[in-house]
């Protein structure tokens, strides 16, 4: 297989997913394993279970050394995980890919799992050829962001913890919080109304895309909105991660 393919790899709260990727076109050239996260979120075991994976995944594609991409919910940093969502707080100023590396044995590429999302939307998704300025959220147990310009991603923004009304807004307008609350969608696009005019007022963006397992239901939410900025549902969402992580990896390859 040529540098055109590479294998993303998804660690998420509850699950971590992995497959091989066509990066010419964004198919998977291989079933998507998923494996659960370990309880407690804790890095060796994480890793372990990544090195499962990658194992699996590497077999099925008759693949063995294709670069790798790992996406992970957390602020990254020169290789270092700054924050920790959803995992073991012994996340937080770890070296993460020299972790991984030395587990897997195998040269990696570690990234923000929204940022992820967002330069696959940028390569093979709803803002590929967009110029200017692209916002992706991600709306789920949080709001996950990630910033484009001209399809050049700008990393670690974490916009969903914008201060609005004296509160962290993701609390509030994340799709968790309408599960929490049992919102309708009419009361939670109000929410929504306010968190995307605040990043209209601070951004001016010329597209918003959102993602998230909710944006399969974007007919519901989107079209309440008031905006001058056009705002659309993400193309790839639950292997956004994937393809994105596995983008990234050739890219920072070359």
């Amino acid at each position: 297989m040529s540098s055109t393919t590479a294998i993303g790899i998804d660690i998420g709260g509850t699950g971590i997913k992995g497959a091989v990727v066509d990066l010419s076109t964004g198919a998977l050239l291989s079933d998507r394993v998923k494996l659960p996260t370990p309880k407690g979120g804790r890095p060796a075991d994480i890793v372990e279970t990544v090195k499962d994976l990658l194992k699996t995944v590497s077999e099925k594609a008759a693949a063995p050394d294709l670069p790798v991409g790992i996406c992970f919910p957390a602020v990254v940093k020169n290789g270092h995980t700054m924050s920790a969502a959803n995992v073991s707080d012994k996340w937080i100023g770890l070296a993460a890919e020299k972790l991984f590396e030395k587990g897997l044995g195998h040269p990696i590429h570690f990234v923000n799992d929204a940022d992820a999302a967002g330069y696959a939307e940028s390569q093979f998704g709803a803002a590929k050829g967009v110029p200017g300025v692209v916002l992706l959220t991600t709306l789920g147990t949080g709001i996950g962001t990630a910033l484009l310009n001209d399809g050049i991603l700008v990393p670690n923004t974490e916009l969903g913890h914008l201060q609005i009304d004296g509160v962290d807004y993701e609390t509030r307008a994340a799709y968790s919080a309408k599960e929490r609350e049992d919102l309708t969608w009419e009361k939670w696009a109000g929410r929504l109304q306010k968190y995307y005019s605040t990043l209209e007022t601070l951004f001016s963006p010329d597209l918003f895309i959102v993602g998230g397992g909710v944006s399969k239901n974007h007919q519901h939410f989107l079209p309440l909105l008031d905006l001058k900025t056009p705002i659309i549902p993400a193309v790839h969402r639950n292997n956004a991660g994937i393809l994105g992580a596995a983008a990234l990896a050739v890219k920072n390859r070359a």
